[in-house]
């Protein structure tokens, strides 16, 4: 899949830690099973993405996984129960204490914030004999789809849905957002997967972006655009076949990215919000 480069439109804080997990004990951080943890909410895009990864890896007896509220209880925007960790890692931190985070036990200290190092690590060293989510020679095809995700139907999505914005910006917005729809339907016709012939992070990524924008960011468009949006067969038969897989769905929580919706959004409700393009919890493959 070609994707033309994007100039980067930062729509987060930059991760404060990017520590690595190595491979030996001269890297410091180096892998050795139950030594490392999640701290995550799966309400949250990143938490989401890391938790399946998590699940597909198969790492519950190897990293453990702390799941925090999806609404952060400090008015920053953060979690008091990392706190700790935060202060332990940084002098002085005197800065919102967010999720995703990787910790180490051993030293109670934070390793990494930053969710693609996170994914990337955990697959990288803990992933051996289990599928190969970041395939060797797909690094490019990996990256292009991670542009896609955040900039074709994240960034865009947000445009479209802006209440700041004026009419023009928000079509060029809903434009953007239609043309990545479009490319990726055509991109999966006669297609299981994104990149290989099995489950890849490129999957994943792309599995969450269509999550966001069903779940958070439909609710900022009118009906006709969601509608517009609807309208790709393909690609929602995709999103809906990855829910039903166990990885996946059991980390769907509709209600905590709904509240947590809710407790952040400062923009206005279209009409588009009564117009839901899948029925999520009907393919989780969780019993009712």
């Amino acid at each position: 899949m070609s994707v033309t480069p994007l100039a980067h439109v930062p729509t987060h804080p930059a991760p404060r830690f990017r520590g690595r997990i190595g491979r030996d004990a001269r890297s410091g951080h180096y892998a050795v099973p139950r030594r490392y943890r999640l701290h995550l909410t799966p309400a949250c895009a990143d938490g989401l993405r890391i938790a399946v990864v998590h699940g597909l890896l198969g790492l519950d007896d190897v990293c453990p996984v702390t799941c925090l509220d999806p609404v952060p209880d400090c008015p920053d925007g953060g979690h008091s129960a990392l706190r700790p960790l935060y202060e332990a890692s940084a002098h002085r931190y005197n800065g919102a204490a967010v999720a995703p985070v990787l910790s180490d036990d051993w030293s109670g200290r934070i390793v990494s914030t930053h969710a693609a190092d996170i994914t990337r690590d955990l697959a990288g060293h803990f992933g051996g004999g289990r599928p190969a989510l970041y395939p060797c020679g797909a690094e490019s095809e990996t990256e292009a789809v991670e542009r896609m995700c955040a900039q074709g139907i994240e960034r865009a999505a947000q445009r479209a849905g802006s209440a700041g914005g004026d009419e023009s910006e928000r079509a060029a917005g809903l434009e953007r957002l239609l043309d990545s729809l479009g490319s990726l339907e055509r991109w999966l016709d006669g297609r299981a997967y994104l990149i290989r012939d099995h489950l890849t992070a490129a999957d994943v990524e792309l599995w969450v972006a269509l999550v966001q924008l069903d779940t958070v960011h439909r609710h900022h468009l009118d009906a006709a655009a969601v509608q517009r949006v609807a309208g790709h067969p393909t690609l929602w038969a995709y999103a809906r076949r990855l829910t039903a897989h166990p990885a996946f769905g059991t980390h769907l929580d509709l209600d905590g990215i709904a509240r947590r919706h809710h407790a952040h959004c400062r923009g206005l409700e279209a009409a588009g919000a009564a117009v839901q393009i899948l029925d999520w919890a009907a393919h989780t493959g969780r019993p009712a």
